[in-house]
């Protein structure tokens, strides 16, 4: 069992004796996105229980049970912290029994270095949920995390949806999405909604996201060199195991008609946490390119570069030390392109 592993075992265990002296209780997500070089790795007290020893950026606890119905108070401390004195923040609430909570630690504690400065706070949400509110449906809870990102629609453009969230704002939850289970192209636009900055490809179908929920997170900065070269910005999908997975940029050209890719393509099990089959087809014999890439676009290997005859083909794909989060894929034949995406979960 790995080091963070370990941590949320912790914490359930915890949360679990906490929880069992009271009557009543709430379900609770915790998520780090204070991307604060200062607040790296927190240590996360509940009173003066300690829940979550070294809680990394970009991670998150699965829903659990929490006391309701009286005051807790909630302690940011720096990593390997013996008691909660002299906390880098500390918020006190009450949990409504039967309300769903997701919280998510924001913003900067220590303002040198940074522009421009969003101080650190808990950012609440209290309709979770742990499922879609229709079976056949994702239901996505966006959350604008980055703090020197501005006010942006988020315009989706491959399936024609349009604008599915307008001038969002930074701190701010948009409510559940409850889209059909299709993979979508995600364009972050200026606040008029003309200019495209980036693009990320969210491929619920291909991530067997039907019937499920989770957070589409904003993390990171626009400009690192101007926040203590911080982590960069991108779309992270938190689900409600405390999975956090990158999406991927989107650079993909449309996929052209009448490739030499027919409809047998596709890569199984995904998600996966060792090894894949990428399955594929070719009409015309020919040289075959097979890459993969992580969320940023960064070639990751080449798995396979050679003449192929034509039929059905099956290359393995092993994720080895590969971290979770959501790769690409993609197969070139001559001038014809094919992309594909897949999620590693460990």
């Amino acid at each position: 069992m790995n080091k963070y592993k370990l941590i949320i075992v912790a914490f359930l265990v915890q949360i679990f004796i906490f929880s069992s002296a009271f009557a009543s209780t709430a379900r609770v997500q915790v998520i780090h996105n204070s991307a604060d070089r200062a607040a790296a790795e927190v240590d996360i007290w509940l009173n003066n229980v300690l829940l979550l020893d070294n809680f990394k950026f970009r991670q998150a606890t699965p829903f659990v049970d929490a006391p309701a119905g009286v005051p807790i108070t909630i302690s940011i401390q720096p990593s390997n912290s013996k008691d909660t004195v002299g906390a880098l923040a500390k918020f006190t609430y009450t949990l409504e029994a039967g309300k769903k909570y997701i919280i998510i630690a924001n913003g900067i504690v220590i303002p040198a270095g940074y522009n421009p400065v969003k101080p650190f706070n808990l950012y609440v949400y209290d309709m979770g949920r742990e499922e879609a509110s229709n079976s056949n449906n994702t239901d996505v809870l966006a959350f604008h995390g980055s703090t020197d990102a501005p006010t942006v629609d988020v315009v989706e453009s491959l399936v024609g949806a349009g604008t599915i969230i307008d001038n969002f704002e930074y701190g701010k939850f948009a409510g559940y999405l409850e889209l059909p289970n299709e993979n979508f192209k995600l364009d972050i636009k200026d606040e008029s909604g003309t200019t495209t900055v980036i693009s990320y490809n969210a491929p619920l179908k291909d991530l067997n996201l039907k019937g499920k929920s989770f957070v589409l997170m904003a993390s990171g900065f626009l400009n690192p060199a101007a926040n203590n070269n911080g982590e960069g910005f991108g779309l992270f999908a938190v689900l409600n195991d405390g999975t956090v997975a990158a999406l991927p940029q989107s650079t993909m050209s449309n996929v052209i008609e009448n490739s030499f890719i027919n409809k047998l393509f596709t890569n199984y099990p995904n998600p996966f946490s060792e090894e894949t089959n990428i399955t594929f087809n070719v009409e015309n014999p020919g040289r075959v390119i097979v890459n993969i890439y992580d969320y940023r676009g960064k070639l990751i290997t080449t798995l396979l570069d050679d003449v192929l005859q034509s039929g059905e083909q099956k290359i393995k794909f092993s994720s080895n030390t590969l971290p979770s989060g959501i790769y690409s894929y993609k197969i070139l034949i001559d001038s014809n392109v094919f992309y594909g995406t897949m999620s590693v979960v460990k």
